[in-house]
């Protein structure tokens, strides 16, 4: 299987690169697209230093799978042009995740759809919505969801790369935290570019651009959540939340059903989930670097009826993104080994 990487010089191409070889992924040729920018660097994969393309203007005959992760305006110009040359995309953006004619698939949740690729093209989900989904199809299978209430506690690193250079450049600036005391002694930070306000230590209740009175970041979790769990009518309110955390998004689940189901059920069917791990007390720390979504505080919400309150940690950048586009890539190569 020829594989095309687009997007290798960011953060996620970073770890797409690192997981083709963690996970033995068959690939017979990898080939790397950026922007112009990034165009004729080198970098390692699969023991071989592999010169960046320009993708405008790269011949893509031959690429089975390309994975992009260049934004949604780059993937809108250029995931259908490589589809037409005979790839199947996955896509790490926003452009095409509500298209109803794309799937969107998280790997342990809703593989059956990828039965039917109309466009050539896969959206993967946004990092937050991606490490709640494991958690909450299982549950739902068993007692009906009813009502989502989220509150995410997002990584700089799902703002980019500029986002991880705000915080480190706000750390170096803040120096000595206890400047910070009970006097109301304030820092001037005047970096602050990518998030509205000052994310060293703080908490900024804004993740993602206003669109009406909610973020894209909460209408995404929504929108997400409904189509990839087949509910469309379902009840979701979200408050996405930026906190000083380099790598990991977490989120506090409340969550009604329809049918009762006791806390000990929920974590007897959350330990045998797939791409769930429980966990006392999950973090970003914990999960950072690792496959699971880390699960824990599983408690009743009394509320509501039938309501359940559960704590998920994720790495964004791992799950949340690269790890969820190579599973869908092995489930695509199993799938024509089958047929073969």
């Amino acid at each position: 299987m020829n594989v095309g990487i687009f997007g290798a010089s960011g953060q996620v191409g970073g770890v797409m690169l690192s997981l083709l070889a963690e996970r033995n992924f068959p690939a017979t040729q990898v080939r790397l697209f950026a922007s112009s920018k990034s165009a004729g660097k080198k970098l390692e994969c699969l023991g071989e230093q592999i010169t960046i393309e320009d993708v405008d203007g790269a011949d893509f005959t031959g690429i089975d799978i390309a994975l992009f992760s260049m934004g949604a305006s780059a993937s809108l110009l250029w995931a259908p042009k490589v589809a037409a040359s005979g790839a199947i995309v996955i896509d790490n953006s926003s452009a095409w995740r509500m298209d109803p004619e794309v799937p969107l698939v998280v790997a342990e949740v809703n593989p059956y759809e990828l039965f039917t690729i109309p466009k050539g093209i896969i959206a993967n989900p946004n990092c937050t919505t991606m490490i709640a989904m494991p958690v909450i199809k299982p549950l739902h299978e068993r007692a009906g969801l009813k009502r989502v209430t989220a509150s995410t506690y997002q990584a700089v690193s799902g703002a980019g790369i500029k986002g991880v250079a705000e915080l480190s450049g706000q750390m170096q600036l803040l120096g000595d935290p206890s400047r910070l005391t009970m006097s109301g002694d304030v820092v001037e930070f005047k970096n602050i570019e990518v998030f509205p306000k000052p994310i060293v230590a703080n908490v900024i209740p804004l993740a993602g651009e206003l669109i009406d009175d909610e973020t894209v970041e909460e209408h995404k979790f929504r929108d997400e959540s409904r189509k990839i769990l087949g509910l469309l009518d379902l009840s979701v309110s979200c408050t996405c939340v930026r906190v000083p955390v380099f790598t990991g998004h977490s989120i506090s689940l409340n969550l009604e059903f329809l049918h009762p189901i006791e806390v000990e059920e929920v974590s007897s069917i959350l330990k045998q989930a797939p791409g769930v791990e429980l966990s006392d007390i999950p973090t970003p720390l914990s999960c950072t670097g690792k496959d699971p979504c880390f699960v824990g505080r599983i408690r009743k919400d009394h509320g509501v009826a039938n309501g359940i309150a559960l704590f998920v940690s994720g790495d964004n950048l791992r799950k949340g993104a690269a790890l969820n586009a190579l599973q869908i890539a092995e489930i695509l190569l199993k799938e024509e080994l089958n047929r073969n």
